[in-house]
């Protein structure tokens, strides 16, 4: 079951000011040459920042009943300790001058708001994760409420557990 799920794509907005970008560097670029190195200079750079933004946009955020994944890296819902909805002045201290070197960040320059996941034990190779989002709200309560799931037991599993205690306890000559 898939709790939510959100592309970092870049904004359409990013796209147009790139394309901007391209004509004017490109026309300076080109200029006094023939006009076939002009189109060769205008689709050399448009490929290059399209391919910049398509790999800024290809991570995917999925919080599933088992697991937080953010692009390539899992974490088991388990291990989910704090998880905090940040603005972005407190994204951008955790961004910078607050953050520490071990932790994993996924931020984005066009995603000023984001959601701290604290990690279960603090391991020192990664204390938390710091995911840049455009809902950090409802990413944050999605997670915590995998976290409460994933900590109760089944509804059955509970008397089922208690059976078996009760059979073993039998087996182990504690019967008359």
């Amino acid at each position: 079951m898939r709790a939510y799920r959100e592309r970092l794509v870049v904004p359409a907005s990013w796209w147009a000011w790139m394309t901007g970008c391209v004509l004017l560097l490109g026309s300076l670029l080109w200029a006094g040459f023939a006009p076939v190195a002009g189109l060769a200079v205008y689709l050399v750079l448009e490929a290059g920042c399209a391919a910049i933004f398509i790999g800024w946009g290809a991570p995917v955020i999925e919080v599933s009943g088992a697991h937080l994944r953010v692009g390539s890296r899992s974490l088991p819902i388990g291990q989910a300790g704090e998880v905090t909805a940040l603005d972005a002045v407190q994204t951008a201290a955790l961004r910078g001058p607050r953050a520490d070197p071990a932790a994993y960040l996924v931020v984005r320059p066009y995603l000023p708001r984001s959601v701290y996941v604290g990690v279960a034990g603090r391991p020192a190779g990664e204390p938390y994760w710091l995911i840049g989002t455009r809902h950090p709200e409802r990413l944050a309560e999605a997670i915590r409420q995998a976290a409460r799931t994933a900590a109760r037991p089944a509804a059955g599993q509970a008397c089922d557990d208690a059976a078996d205690d009760a059979a073993a306890a039998g087996r182990d000559g504690n019967a008359w």
